[in-house]
């Protein structure tokens, strides 16, 4: 088995609110986010019933045990605030309540918990990554280096810094935790997988890119609202432009504007380009494999309006091809027994028996600390993109077949890597299979993740004070 890992790929982290909510105290979305909802309206006997805690009411003290740990009024008083701020961002404010505040303080309990595994487990998120996620917050704030981002927060508020960044890996290592969890518990077998490759919804697995053009005709108000004659007049524009949309080498752009006519709220949408059948919503994905090219579906009624779809053209493709290479490798690891300085002596003294006409194979198995392919001459067998650590796959797209790279380093030690071989492999079938796992994954991990966050609560020692 390989020792390397693959490589990890984050999202940016997008300060919408600014850089001083980010480092409030939040309810991270990797362990419970309390989800923004529409206020609702209270009975004064309800809002009599409970004492909000807000920073004028409230002096600091312990609001809830978690096990042999406190939560205390002013985590909760700033992780509402901030549930409020999300919420008035997504143009949905929320009333400082009595479901808000049990509410918030139910994930913050979560986050306790997950925390205290944390600690017992011993997960540690990897340094890179956090800087990675440091430096994407960096960029979309306008700043071109971590160092200028941790300047501007500690100026506005000495510490801000070193707040954001305990916060990330906090919210790091619960994202890992959620995932091993969550993996040991969701079983998906070569017989579910056949399954789903057998059912419709395995469509929207294939390569084929599909050109699309999507209309949608917008409600003049929510659905719920709309009389009868409004309906009937959003689906009458609807199929005007259905109509429009089933001339040959129709101009989109002219069908829309001639089918908007009187209606008072603009047509949205239009060509929207080639897109595989995954990369696209499973509502329109499900239509568009239906379709011939040419072909313009019936309008279909969804609660924001009627969309109108038409396939424009699609390209066949029934293969996925990679590049692949054939590497060895030699590694010196760094550990306790071992320096940085001496082994990457180690390796410059194999680098040089090397070009003294060494065989790379020999050297592997007699001095390579990597139990995994030492024994096989450093052979990692054939490697794909992405299969391997950044700084290994960049050497070896970058050494010639049949040439051997200088010395390099990495988080596991000193390397000496050998392309013996490249290829274009086709991993079609194996593509539909991971493809379908991950789908099958993504339906049943949210339950799986309930029932979990569930069991690590009915075994802790919970006391709400407040």
């Amino acid at each position: 088995m390989r020792f390397f890992s693959l490589r990890h790929t984050s999202k940016a982290v997008v300060l919408s609110m600014g850089l001083t909510t980010a480092i409030a105290l939040s309810v991270s979305a990797q362990a419970a986010t309390v989800k923004p909802a529409k206020a609702q309206a209270t009975t004064a006997a309800e809002q009599n019933s409970v004492t909000r805690l807000t920073p004028a009411n409230s002096t600091d003290g312990i609001i809830a045990l978690v096990n042999e740990n406190a939560i205390l009024k002013s985590d909760l008083i700033a992780a509402i605030a901030q549930t409020q701020a999300r919420a008035k961002a997504a143009g949905e404010p929320i009333a400082n309540s009595a479901q808000l505040q049990s509410e918030v303080l139910n994930a913050l309990i979560l986050r306790e918990l997950q925390l205290s595994l944390v600690k017992r487990v011993g997960l540690n998120p990897d340094e890179a990554a956090i800087n990675q996620r440091l430096g994407q917050i960096a960029q979309t704030e306008g700043l071109n280096s971590i160092g200028a981002l941790q300047q501007r927060l500690d100026s506005a508020q000495p510490g801000s810094y070193a707040t954001l960044r305990a916060q990330l890996i906090e919210d790091a290592a619960i994202q890992a935790l959620q995932q091993r969890q969550i993996t040991n518990r969701v079983r998906i077998s070569e017989q579910d997988i056949d399954a789903f490759l057998a059912s419709p919804e395995a469509k929207r697995l294939n390569q084929s890119e599909y050109q699309t053009v999507h209309v949608r005709v917008p409600y003049i108000d929510d659905y719920s609202r709309l009389s009868e004659a409004q309906r009937d007049e959003a689906l009458q524009v609807a199929q005007k432009l259905r109509t429009r949309l089933l001339a040959p080498n129709v101009d989109v752009a002219e069908a829309i504007a001639a089918s908007q006519g009187s209606y008072p709220i603009p047509l949205q949408g239009g060509d929207m380009g080639f897109h595989k059948a995954a990369a696209l919503p499973t509502e329109l994905s499900s239509e568009i494999t239906k379709l011939e090219v040419g072909a313009v579906s019936a309008p279909l009624v969804t609660p924001e309006g009627i969309d109108i779809i038409k396939l424009a053209n699609k390209k066949s493709s029934d293969t996925t091809l990679v590049p692949q290479w054939n590497t060895r490798h030699i590694l010196v690891k760094v550990d306790e027994l071992q320096t940085d300085a001496l082994a990457e002596q180690k390796i410059n003294d194999l680098y040089n028996q090397l070009r003294s006409g060494a065989d790379f194979a020999s050297l592997a198995s007699t001095y390579s600390d990597d139990p995994g392919s030492a024994g096989r001459g450093g052979d990692l067998d054939w490697v794909g993109e992405e299969q391997m650590i950044g700084p290994f796959e960049a050497m070896m797209k970058n050494t010639a077949v049949g040439d051997y790279s200088a010395p390099f380093k990495t988080q596991f030690g000193w390397h000496i890597l050998k392309v013996e071989g490249k290829r274009q492999q086709d991993v079609s079938d194996e593509y539909r299979r991971n493809m379908a796992r991950q789908a099958l994954y993504q339906r049943l991990a949210p339950q799986a993740k309930e029932d979990w966050l569930q069991e690590l609560r009915s075994g802790a020692y919970i006391q709400v004070l407040g």
